[in-house]
């Protein structure tokens, strides 16, 4: 990639943070963790952020960012149930990762809900609007009980990648997410 083409540092430290985050937790992470990841010298940090509560919230609005990329992609499909279909099939995409680190989002809003300082509530906002598009979906495919829908997806997939991350058994969410997949497509009107 060409410095042309390369993102600022800004965006480089809140994406290595997403990265860094997920792989070592908020509380074992450092901003020389996440300078090093983003290849940016450890004083430029500082520049951009203040806090880690700083940087840990740009990484909440890359979650965001990333959704907004990825529903938009979703939408180009045709029908709400090849939407949600390709939705579980990206959730269920790296589950050697999932294994070893868990759900991205999941796992930091798990963390985040430990603490007293607000970003929970950033972070279930990222998490809200993705359950609130599922409805949608599933709104879209004439059922009267999205929202139930809705969580139950959200809830199936969230604990088969703590239940894969707990037992570092990938193959469970490989399973788990051709059931859901099959049980989708019992769902069309």
């Amino acid at each position: 990639m060409t410095d042309s083409k390369r993102p600022g540092k800004r965006e480089r430290l809140a994406g290595a943070a997403v990265q860094v985050l997920h792989e070592r937790g908020v509380e074992k992470t450092t901003l020389a963790d996440i300078a090093r990841a983003a290849d940016v010298p450890v004083g430029n940090v500082y520049y951009y952020f203040k806090t880690k509560d700083q940087l840990i919230q740009a990484a909440i609005g890359e979650h965001g960012r990333e959704l907004d990329t990825l529903i938009a992609g979703l939408e180009q499909l045709p029908t709400p149930q090849e939407r949600l279909k390709a939705l579980l099939r990206g959730w269920m995409s790296r589950p050697d990762v999932t294994a070893r680190y868990g759900c991205p989002t999941g796992t930091l809003a798990s963390e985040l809900d430990k603490r007293d300082d607000g970003l929970d509530k950033a972070i279930a906002g990222v998490m809200r609007r993705l359950l609130d598009w599922v409805e949608t979906q599933f709104a879209a495919m004439g059922r009267a009980d999205a929202r139930e829908l809705a969580v139950g997806l959200f809830a199936s997939y969230q604990g088969v990648a703590l239940l894969t991350n707990t037992f570092r058994d990938p193959e469970l969410m490989t399973v788990e997410g051709h059931r859901l997949e099959r049980w989708i497509d019992s769902l069309a009107v």
